[in-house]
Parts: C-alpha cells; structure tokens; sequence
C-alpha cells in the first residue's frame, strides 16, 4: 500500500484582535479553502465554535476581564486542523464598545461624590461619566490642579498623532511608550517630547480635543516626586481653586475627556481618529494603561471583574488619578484630583478609590 502525504493545511489568518492591543471581543480574518469549522479558545477553555462557509469568518466571544492568549483554529474535511495565536490581548467586556450618550446629571451619584470630596482635608475635583447612559457627576471638576504626570497620557496621544503607523515591536518608540505610562518614567516624557519638537504639539493636540483647561508646560525633571433632574448637566464648576504658581495644570473634566476620546477611538469613533490616532493605536494605548500597576487609588476598591486602564500622578501636594472603568454591563470615565498646600497623603488615593467604587455601585444599579 502506498501512503501519499497529506499537506498541511496553512493557518488561519487574523485580523482582530491584535497583540499587544485590548480587544472587545471581535475575532476575525480568514481561514484557509475547505475550512468547515473555526474554534476559539483561551488554553483550554472553548469561546466559540462556530461552522463557515466561504473563507472569512468574523464573530463575537466574551474574553475574561485579563491579559490572555487567544488561539483560532481551522477545522478541514477529514478533522485537518490549522491554528494560529494572537498573544497578549487585555480582555475588556463587549458592552464596553457600545456608543457614547451624551452627559446628564445622575443625583444619587451627585449626593455621594459632594459627600465624599467635603469629607476630603483638601482641595479635590472629580468628574464621573458613564458612557453608554451618559450619566454621571462632578464636584469642582474645571478647577486647574497641577497636573503631575497624568498629562503623559497626552504626550502619548500627541506622539501616536504624529506617526504613521502604530510603534513596530521592540522597537525604541515602543519602548518609551511602555516607560511613559506603565512606569510613569520622565526620561522617557522628555525624550517623547523632543521627539514632537516641544511640548506645544501636547497642548496643540489638547486643544483639538477642545481640552481649553490643560497645559503641558514644557517637560518633566528627572527627579519628580511621584432643568428637570434627569436631564440635569453634569455641573461643571470652579467650587474651589488651588493656588500652586506657574506649571503644567489640568482639570477633572479635562482628563476625563482624553480617557474618554482613547476608549472612543479604540472602536473608530470620536475625535481622535479625525486626528490621526487609529483605532490600533488607540487600543495599543489602552493595553499599555492596563498595564499600570498602581490600583491603590481609582483601583483601591474595585473587584476582579473589571478592568481598569488608568494613569495617575502625583507630587509634594498633589495626587491624580484618571481612566476608563469596564464593567461587564459597560464603561465609564472617572478623574479624581487632589491637593492640600501641606501635603497630600493615603487619603487622596482613598478618596478616588471611593468615587470610583460609588460610580460602579450606582451604574450597576442603573444598568
């Protein structure tokens, strides 16, 4: 009997998710002629398996809330099977892409954040937004604080404006943007900034985003320390102003805003695309926020089942904290800033701890 070698079948080809990129669960691309069946699995762990006709495939899966290695399998006549991995993709849940609503004043949430920002010793400023509702809250949420590193996010959003394709691996751009927010490093600011030419390509961008309230105010030292109620606005006041000189400054409300313009553009949507920033780099920005280690402010109080891609800041007087929340039945914006002449300390981070894990209780409610 003669035995004829049966050629492999060539992997299946995908186009989302990406590595190295959050994913909402799409998975697409194409798979190889006489394909019957496409599996989509997490190590053992079955997402979908759906049959197909034709070649390309494209469908929904539900990723857990963490970094994870998806495989899509090829299925052939006869069982011959064909596989390709995409790794390092951060899970966020499918209800996250949904549009945006417009911002309308939610009053229990209201009530919390005034209580909790009075109890505060300092000066503080929160804006609070779901997205998908559009509910939220603020309390002092245009006042200008020192803004710290948390408009490193904006130099970063600024760089990727400025290139023409998302940082190849390994590659030196790559490797600041990885310094920059996951470890807040201001060398690697002030070489991303030179880089732009000046920090007035961050604020020039700021103010495309119509963020009128942040300034950059050249880099960083090398040393820094770290109507009817329901459809009532989200109030946008100067409650109290903190008095700290000449440097860069920003708001609650702005830095909500540039969370909120990354998440959006991550699905194509918003005003960062119409910039220059595209969807892959944008959802490269949100793997590399979900990389940030430090959960003891917005993060202090949330559970295992959501996601948290933020970036904070701190100095003497002042710590930040600003992101994108995702929850299995959505996502929301929060910006929490503090102040206090004297110093800061652990209260500031319980403070936006609490408002984030008050935003996630009334939203759950709501949803």
């Amino acid at each position: 009997m003669v035995v004829l070698d049966v050629p492999a079948q060539p992997p299946p080809a995908i186009t989302a998710p990406a590595a190295r990129e959050v994913s909402f669960g799409h998975v697409a691309g194409s798979a190889p002629r006489g394909t019957r069946r496409v599996i989509v699995r997490i190590g053992e762990r079955v997402l979908a398996d759906r049959p197909l006709r034709g070649t390309r495939f494209s469908l929904r899966v539900d990723l857990p809330p963490r970094e994870v290695n998806l495989r899509v399998t090829a299925v052939g006549a006869g069982g011959r099977r064909s596989s390709a991995v995409v790794r390092q993709v951060v899970g966020l849940a499918r209800a996250a892409g949904a549009p945006a609503a417009a911002p309308r004043l939610e009053a229990a949430l209201g009530r919390r954040v005034d209580a909790l920002t009075r109890s505060f010793g300092g000066v503080s400023g929160v804006y609070v937004q779901d997205l998908h509702s559009g509910y939220g809250a603020a309390w002092n949420a245009r006042a200008r604080f020192p803004a710290a590193s948390t408009l490193k996010l904006a130099i970063a959003v600024a760089v990727l404006r400025a290139e023409t394709a998302q940082p190849a691996r390994r590659s030196e751009l790559e490797r600041l943007l990885h310094e920059l927010l996951v470890h807040s490093d201001n060398e690697a600011a002030n070489r991303l900034l030179a880089r732009l030419g000046g920090s007035w390509r961050v604020d020039e961008t700021m103010r495309a985003l119509g963020l009128r309230d942040s300034l950059m105010y050249g880099g960083y030292e090398v040393e820094e320390l770290r109507r009817p109620a329901a459809l009532r606005p989200i109030p946008l006041r100067v409650d109290e102003q903190p008095s700290f000189g000449v440097g860069k400054y920003t708001t609650a409300w702005d830095l909500a805003r540039l969370a909120q313009a990354v998440h959006l553009a991550a699905s194509g949507r918003g005003p960062l695309p119409a910039l220059g920033v595209t969807p892959s780099e944008a959802r490269h920005l949100l793997w590399l926020l979900a990389h940030v280690g430090d959960r003891g402010k917005l993060g202090r109080y949330l559970d295992g089942s959501t996601s948290l891609l933020h970036k904070a800041g701190w100095l003497g007087t002042a710590r930040h904290d600003h992101g994108v929340v995702v929850w299995r039945g959505g996502v929301f914006v929060v910006a929490v800033l503090t102040w206090d002449r004297s110093g800061v300390g652990s209260a500031a981070d319980v403070l936006a701890g609490r408002v984030a894990r008050s935003a996630l209780d009334v939203f759950r409610e709501l949803g």
